[in-house]
């Protein structure tokens, strides 16, 4: 399938810190492609490395199919930006500002840039100097939507929207992506990445250490198990459950009358349901998958791991 975005060996040195360590990843042509990480893990860099807003140290770099040092105005008018840090020129409204930017972009269809700011509850005859992080936020979001770009790069783009805001951005990115547009974005909250993502790249130090579908960080993902059995001790659900591959951490919550009891499950979860299927069950409740907890373990895992995950 053709590629939106492909890096190889990409490095990128301030002075004797090295903030990208040879990183590859390639983004598909009408996915949603979500880079998570820690502060400080190399997003932003690797974003503004893409756009050309600063120069790798090395390595190749593929955008739309162009080297970005050499795309020029032509390839940036394909492509909708939202920086992490945004700076808005704060002496004219916003309509005043989307003009400008229209001005640079291309063309936008009449219309679009006032239905996108209804839906994001954004006044756009209000001075942007006057305007909260949130709204300065959806004025960056109108801006890189409004032209209907090929591609959009958006850093932290929830940054400072509240929770209903943040659902009607998911809406927009589903759209992008159904009208062929391809969305690469960064976050350090797995969440906000994993209800738009197809896939997800973890980037901690510089490198990146797994690049997973969302749907399989689910399967390797813990979930949590309770359930309330009849006519067995706890001793005996020990024993039952015992070399079930995935399960551990098993806690008794009551024994009156009937056992309740918690248990983690990792992995596939048919081997469980198989044991579960010998016991008296009353109640049994199987919780969404802890993806937080899943990435947590890539960051806390010893460099060498990582590396050996990543080959795979």
């Amino acid at each position: 399938m053709a590629q939106a975005i492909s890096t190889r060996s990409l490095t990128k040195k301030f002075g004797p810190r090295e903030a990208l360590q040879g990183v590859d990843f390639s983004v598909e042509v009408g996915s949603v492609f979500g880079v998570i990480g820690p502060n400080g893990a190399g997003k932003t860099t690797t974003m503004r490395c893409l756009l050309d807003i600063i120069r790798p140290t090395s390595g190749e770099v593929r955008v739309l199919g162009k080297d970005p040092r050499a795309g020029g105005p032509e390839l940036r008018r394909r492509i909708g930006y939202l920086p992490g840090e945004l700076f808005l020129e704060g002496r004219v409204t916003g309509r005043t500002l989307l003009a400008h930017y229209q001005a640079i972009s291309g063309p936008v269809a009449p219309g679009r840039i006032d239905g996108l700011a209804e839906r994001l509850g954004l006044d756009l005859d209000r001075h942007t100097r006057k305007l909260s992080k949130g709204n300065k936020q959806k004025l960056g979001l109108v801006q890189a939507f409004m032209h209907d770009p090929e591609l959009l790069v958006l850093d932290e783009p929830t940054s400072g929207l509240d929770p209903l805001v943040q659902q009607e951005f998911h809406a927009m990115v589903r759209e992008a992506q159904h009208n062929g547009q391809t969305i690469f974005l960064s976050s350090h909250v797995l969440s906000e990445v994993q209800q738009t993502a197809d896939t997800v790249a973890i980037l901690r130090d510089g490198r990146i250490i797994a690049v997973e579908s969302v749907s399989g960080l689910r399967k390797r993902a813990v979930r949590r198990v309770r359930f309330t059995a009849n006519g067995i001790t706890a001793h005996d659900a020990g024993a039952l459950l015992d070399g079930v591959p995935g399960v551990g951490h098993l806690e008794v919550l009551d024994s009156d009358g009937s056992i309740t009891l918690s248990a983690t499950v990792e992995g596939a979860i048919q081997p469980l349901v198989r044991a579960l299927g010998a016991l008296e069950l009353t109640d049994l409740v199987l919780e969404e998958p802890d993806l937080e907890e899943a990435v947590l373990k890539m960051y806390s895992s010893p460099a060498d791991t990582d590396q050996r995950e990543a080959a795979r």
